[in-house]
C-alpha cells in the first residue's frame, strides 16, 4: 500500500488505480481466510488474523464523473457526414452500429450484442422502443423510446440480416452478425473488432475543426463517447434529470447529475465571456475588460437581477417581484436600473422594430384624441436612445478580433438557450442540436 501511494505522488499510476487496487488487495485477502487457504499446509499458512486492509486504509476515489467526454455539435455533424466512409472501410454492420450508438447513447458493448428482435412498438401510439441488455448491471429487457429513423435503420438492418442468413431460427440472430467465422450469424461482431474499425475510420477522416477553426483532437472520438454526447445533448436541452437517468438506465441520480454539472460549468463559461459585452442604458461598458466572475458575483447576479425582454433589470421591487411590478411600466431605456448585453442584441433590434410599428399605428389611427395620441405613441427619445443602445453594442465587437468574435458567438448562442424570460412567458424545453439535420438525431 505504501507503494501504491508513492508510485501515484510520482503521477506513474492515477489515484483512481491506487484506490481500485487496494480494494482489489482487500478483497483477495478476505478470499484467502473465506476459503481455509490460511490454514495450516495452506499456500497461506501463517497469515495472521491481524493483518487486513481496513476501510479506512483505503485511499478515498477521486471524483471523475462520466460526464464531461461528450463530443461537441459541430464535431457530430462533421462524423455524421462521414458516415458513408465507414461502410467502406469495414462492412455495413459496422455503420449500423455506430449509427445506432449516435441514436441511442448506449454503450458500445450493448449495441453490438443486440439481438435481432431488438426492436419493438409500444401500444396505442405504435412508437419504437429498442429492447437490449444492460451488461454492466446485468439488467435484462431494457427498453429505450427511439425515433422513427434509427427504428427504420434498425428495420432495414434486419431484413439485410435475414438475407443473409435465411436458415437461422429468428431467436438465435443477432442484429450486428461477426462478419468472420460466422456461418450461422449466432455470433455477435465484438466490442474490441468493432473499436478497432471504428478507429481506422476516424484516423482516416480529415481534420475535424471546431466552431472557431481550431483542429479538434481525434483521440477523443471513441465509441464510448457517443453516449456522453448523448446525454449531455439531452441535460442540455433541458430533460428533468428523473428522466435522463432513466434514458441512461442509471442506477444512481447523482451519475445523471454530473451532466448537468458539465452544462452548468459551461454556460458560467459563456456567461463569463457575455458580461464582458455588458452595457447600461446610456450604451457603455459596464466591464471593460473580460475577466472571470467569482462564486459570489455569479450569485449576486442571480438573485440581484430579473430578465426584461431586451437586458436585465436590478430595480428592488421588480425583482422581488420576479419582474412583474416594474414601478416604471417597463421604460428601461431611460432608467439606470437596466442593464444588456451583447447576447440581447436581437431582442433589442426586435423591440425597435416594434416600437416603429406601435408609432406608425398610432399615428394612422382615426378618432383618437390628440392627448390619447400623444400617450399611445411611443416617444421619440425612447426610440432615438434604442437605436443608439443598439449602434454601441454593435461597435463593441468591432473592437473585437475575429477569434474574439467567434468565441463571444458561441457564448451568446448557449446564454440564449438556456434564458428564462420571467414576463409571464413560459419557459420551454430547448430541442436537442440538430447533429444530423437530414434526419432526427
Amino acid at each position: 500500500m505504501q507503494r501504491l501511494a508513492f508510485l501515484a505522488r510520482q503521477e506513474r499510476i492515477s489515484a483512481d488505480a491506487r484506490t481500485r487496487t487496494t480494494r482489489e488487495i482487500r478483497h483477495l485477502l478476505r478470499q484467502f481466510r473465506a476459503l481455509g487457504l490460511t490454514r495450516r499446509g495452506g499456500p497461506a499458512s501463517g497469515l495472521p488474523e491481524d493483518f487486513a486492509v481496513r476501510d479506512s486504509d483505503i485511499p478515498l476515489k477521486p471524483e471523475e464523473p462520466e460526464a464531461g467526454r461528450d463530443l461537441p455539435p459541430e464535431i457530430m455533424r462533421q462524423l455524421c457526414g462521414h458516415l458513408p466512409a465507414l461502410e467502406d472501410v469495414s462492412c455495413r454492420a459496422t455503420r449500423v452500429a455506430a449509427e445506432l450508438l449516435i441514436d441511442t447513447g448506449r454503450r458500445p458493448d450493448e449495441i453490438c450484442a443486440l439481438r435481432w428482435d431488438c426492436l419493438e412498438y409500444d401500444e396505442p401510439g405504435h412508437e419504437p422502443v429498442l429492447v437490449y441488455f444492460n451488461h454492466k448491471c446485468a439488467r435484462e429487457g431494457r427498453r429505450l423510446p427511439i425515433a422513427q429513423a434509427t427504428a427504420e435503420l434498425i428495420a432495414a438492418q434486419k431484413a439485410r440480416v435475414r438475407e443473409m442468413f435465411p436458415g437461422t431460427p429468428l431467436g438465435e440472430l443477432k442484429l450486428l452478425p461477426a462478419a468472420y467465422a460466422n456461418p450461422h450469424g449466432r455470433r455477435p461482431v465484438t466490442e474490441v473488432v468493432f473499436s478497432a474499425r471504428h478507429r481506422e475510420w476516424v484516423a482516416s477522416l480529415p481534420p475535424l475543426l471546431r466552431a472557431d477553426g481550431a483542429e479538434f483532437d481525434k483521440a477523443r472520438v471513441v465509441p464510448y463517447a457517443y453516449r456522453h454526447t448523448y446525454a449531455q445533448r439531452h441535460a442540455d436541452a433541458g430533460v428533468p434529470v428523473d428522466v435522463l437517468s432513466a434514458l441512461m438506465d442509471h442506477r444512481s441520480l447523482n451519475t445523471t447529475r454530473g451532466y448537468y454539472t458539465v452544462g452548468d460549468r459551461r454556460r458560467r463559461e459563456a456567461v463569463d465571456k457575455v458580461a464582458a459585452m455588458q452595457f447600461d442604458r446610456h450604451g457603455n461598458r459596464i466591464w471593460r475588460d473580460a475577466r472571470t466572475l467569482l462564486d459570489s458575483e455569479h450569485a449576486r447576479r442571480a438573485i440581484g437581477e430579473v430578465a426584461v425582454p431586451y437586458g436585465t433589470c436590478s430595480e428592488p421591487s421588480n425583482v422581488q417581484a420576479g419582474g412583474t411590478a416594474c414601478p416604471y411600466r417597463f421604460r428601461c431605456a431611460g432608467c439606470d436600473h437596466f442593464r444588456t448585453d451583447i447576447s440581447y442584441l436581437p431582442d433589442l433590434h426586435a423591440y425597435l422594430d416594434d416600437l416603429l410599428r406601435n408609432r406608425e399605428r398610432v399615428l394612422a389611427a382615426a378618432g383618437i384624441d390628440q392627448w390619447a395620441r400623444a400617450e399611445a405613441a411611443p416617444s421619440q427619445e425612447e426610440i432615438t436612445r434604442i437605436r443608439q443602445l443598439i449602434t454601441r453594442v454593435e461597435n463593441g465587437l468591432d473592437d473585437l478580433t475575429d477569434a474574439e468574435r467567434e468565441q463571444v458567438s458561441q457564448a451568446v448562442a448557449i446564454v440564449r438557450r438556456h434564458r428564462t424570460v420571467t414576463l409571464g412567458m413560459p419557459r420551454l424545453r430547448q430541442a436537442l442540436p440538430a447533429i444530423r439535420p437530414e434526419r432526427t438525431a
